[in-house]
């Protein structure tokens, strides 16, 4: 079988109402999201505070898609059976979180879920050369790990390279910050195929008026194609 490198969108629910998650989560699915990105955050290895295993496990049951889980949190190990029993579908950890990410996407991956590996902004794409072959997804961060709607930081060298280091390895590369229409066609052409946007997906709507998350997700996988237009068109 295949591995899928089409582009897929992964709301971030850190933009959503918080007072209405459910709803929210079924609201963006039923506009075209592909996967649910769910940011975890501990007030120590970030300087937020968000959601733990309960709330997580209240989502999943609005859940119809892929539960995306991004821990921003050290350490990460002692929590790991604890978002595989509220049914994380992917789980992905920071490099800089801990000092033996080997034995903490082993430890992600023996709980059953499907293992991602973070990289801040100032952190290299060789520093996990060595861990490719345990990974299901690497995410980019392409703002400092911490608050939604921060502006954009240029990772795209960064996404060609390990488009390189992955060459046939079924594994997704993840971009997390500041996509958007503007950002999105760039960071695909380098590489990438799953997008985490927040602000970007749920700006302007609501759960009353959710068509415009189908407008906004919308607006992001037309900007895709049309940069591909645009190359095959002036590389015949």
């Amino acid at each position: 079988m295949n591995f899928d490198r089409t582009v897929k969108i992964a709301p971030s629910i850190l933009s959503a109402d918080f007072a209405n998650f459910g709803a929210e989560i079924e609201a963006i699915e039923a506009q075209g999201a592909d996967w649910v990105h769910v940011d975890v955050m501990d007030n120590h290895f970030v300087p937020n505070l968000t959601f733990g295993p309960p709330a997580v496990k209240a989502f999943r049951k609005h859940v119809k898609t892929v539960m995306d889980v991004h821990l921003m949190i050290s350490p990460v190990d002692p929590s790991i059976e604890a978002y595989a029993d509220a049914g994380a579908d992917i789980l992905t950890a920071h490099v800089e979180a801990g000092p033996h990410i080997h034995r903490t996407l082993q430890a992600i991956r023996s709980a059953g879920m499907k293992a991602g590996v973070a990289l801040n902004p100032g952190t290299p794409a060789e520093s996990i050369a060595h861990v490719l072959d345990l990974c299901d997804l690497v995410c980019v961060m392409t703002v400092n790990p911490g608050f939604g709607g921060q502006e954009f930081i240029d990772m795209t060298d960064k996404v060609h390279s390990l488009r390189r280091m992955i060459g046939d390895r079924p594994i997704n590369i993840e971009i997390d910050g500041g996509v958007d229409p503007n950002t999105a066609p760039s960071l695909v052409a380098a590489g990438a195929n799953v997008l985490v946007a927040g602000s970007a997906v749920f700006k302007g709507g609501s759960v009353a008026t959710s068509q415009i998350y189908g407008h906004n997700i919308t607006a992001i996988r037309d900007a895709i194609d049309d940069k591909e237009s645009s190359f095959r068109s002036s590389n015949p």
